[in-house]
């Protein structure tokens, strides 16, 4: 698969860090939009990039969560249809987010710098370091850190999660508790469980515990032999 060295982090704003990023870019700034859908996926990540009705990329990748460079490999397949591919996927796997955004593309080098405009969120700014057929990580990882200083972009600034990620935490609030109708807390089971028992006694028997009164031992009858 092909890799990069990825560094994303908040910014002011965008007008503010363009003429910075201009100035040390060979090419740009290329305005795109983008819409991605992202789909379940039990490993790495899913999304359809949709540019108009009759452009787009399915996009695979694996990339770690963390503040600092980490090295994301993907695969593209381009797409002329991608209203179809999205129902298609929906259908089959689900949907489990959207990023809107404006993306302002920079070329440094092999490096691509974004200007991302992001619905819901802000700004931010990506720096994505393309590496080649077999070159070790190391030397994105160099190239990514020189970039980020030359922008003036602070350690205090990165971001250790996807976009998707961060449009999520945005919904829920912190202390929220999700539960899983698929998979419930012992608590609730043993609970529901509980209910269910003392409902069924109740009704079978009119016992709550489904047993009658014990028999005090001065009335207690001996059984009879068999024999």
């Amino acid at each position: 698969m092909a890799r990069n060295v990825e560094i994303k982090a908040r910014v002011a704003d965008i007008e503010s860090l363009s003429p910075v990023v201009a100035a040390v870019a060979d090419q740009g700034p290329i305005e795109i939009l983008q819409d991605d859908t992202f789909f379940r996926c039990p490993d790495g990540r899913l999304k359809l990039r949709t540019f108009s009705p009759t452009s787009g990329e399915l996009i695979f990748y694996r990339r770690p969560n963390a503040a600092g460079p980490k090295v994301s490999s993907y695969v593209l397949s381009a797409t002329s249809t991608p209203d179809a591919m999205r129902e298609a996927l929906s259908q089959a796997w689900g949907v489990v987010g959207r990023v809107c955004k404006r993306r302002l593309l920079y070329l440094v080098g092999r490096s691509r710098v974004h200007l991302d405009d992001v619905e819901g969120l802000g700004s931010f700014v990506e720096i994505e370091a393309v590496l080649a057929d077999g070159e070790p990580a190391q030397a994105g990882h160099a190239e990514a850190n020189a970039l980020m200083a030359r922008l003036g972009i602070d350690a205090s600034q990165l971001v250790d999660a996807a976009y998707v990620d961060l449009l999520e935490a945005k919904r829920l609030p912190a202390d929220a508790t999700v539960f899983e109708p698929d998979a419930p807390t012992n608590e609730s089971l043993n609970a529901f469980l509980d209910d269910r028992i003392y409902a069924f006694n109740i009704e079978c028997t009119g016992f709550a515990d489904g047993r009658p009164p014990a028999i005090p031992k001065a009335t207690r009858s001996t059984p009879t032999s068999s024999g």
